[in-house]
């Protein structure tokens, strides 16, 4: 079977990210300098983004029949998504608290996933043609393990290129990492996963070797301003991060980051250099205010790289 483009499990959510000079206690109200209301979810934003860096893109999920379910739909016509998603009368479209500081962009999320909650491996099943096409699957975790499990299996079985974000961090059977030609955590999942802190490139390489103990083929830490770390068998290197401004906002980055690095992947890029372009899809990210909205084009991906 000839393969191409990348297909992604996950959730949508509508997110609803509120910008204050921090966030109030229990009990306590207070003022906010700036709201936003947009498409998100994991899965969705990787999927936005791996679409505007170039490739052709199918994403598989649940949402409700309700206006949030409506809006996904709009967001994947307009970017050349084809969605394979199944709708339900019987849960809401999920939705996201985004809490962010007004002057760093720090950020703090909520997420309810909704209808995506019930996605199963029968819902997998029912997307498994799609999933084989793929060169490259992403999945990460606000949807079930179970789910998750399935879509990796899948893919593994018909020879894609299998990229697991086990995000948010949450237990799972460590026999999926065996699935995964590449494990992509951020720095604060990866030492939920192995219990090392990472701290600085030390840490990461020694999070790095825990993670491919457990079965996995590339470790990809994602290390927030400082880059990222491709650690593998026979090499570990850093990926620098990219300045392309000032830094506006960190959420969605880490999902600018995977889908930018899957996009490279299923354009046939070598995986370090897939991970350069995935660090310089997040460096232009942070730059702009939103979540998938701030996914950038291939044309500013690829200006940023040649400097």
């Amino acid at each position: 079977m000839s393969k191409s483009g990348v297909a992604i499990l996950g959730i949508f959510v509508v997110d609803l990210a509120f910008r204050a000079g921090n966030m109030p206690a229990i009990g306590e109200t207070i003022a906010g300098s700036g709201f936003a209301m947009g498409p998100g979810g994991k899965g969705s934003n990787q999927a936005v983004a791996a679409a505007r860096a170039g490739a052709d893109v199918t994403f598989v999920s649940r949402i409700g029949r309700d206006a949030f379910g409506d809006l996904a739909i709009k967001t994947w016509e307009a970017e050349g998504i084809r969605p394979r998603v199944a709708r339900t009368a019987e849960a809401p479209t999920g939705a996201a608290f985004i809490y962010v500081h007004e002057t760093r962009g720090d950020n703090a999320i909520i997420v309810v996933s909704g209808a995506a909650d019930g996605l199963s491996p029968d819902d997998v099943d029912a997307a498994a043609d799609a999933i084989r096409a793929s060169r490259v699957f992403v999945t990460q975790l606000e949807q079930p393990v179970a789910a998750a499990q399935r879509g990796l299996e899948i893919a593994r079985a018909a020879g894609s290129i299998t990229v697991f974000n086990p995000a948010p961090a949450g237990a799972f059977d460590d026999s999926l990492f065996a699935l995964c030609d590449y494990v992509v955590p951020n720095e604060t999942e990866a030492e939920a996963l192995t219990g090392i802190a990472v701290g600085d490139l030390a840490g990461a390489r020694r999070a790095g070797d825990a993670l491919l103990a457990k079965g996995a083929g590339i470790a990809l830490i994602t290390l927030g301003e400082r880059g990222a770390l491709f650690h593998g068998r026979d090499r570990s290197l850093h990926v620098p991060p990219f300045a392309a401004g000032k830094v506006v906002e960190t959420a969605g980055a880490g999902d600018a980051f995977v889908g930018g690095f899957a996009a490279a992947l299923a354009g046939g890029t070598d995986p370090l250099d897939a991970a350069r372009f995935g660090s310089a899809t997040a460096g232009i990210s942070v730059t702009r205010a939103g979540t998938a909205p701030a996914m950038p084009r291939r044309v500013e991906i690829e200006a940023l790289l040649k400097g």
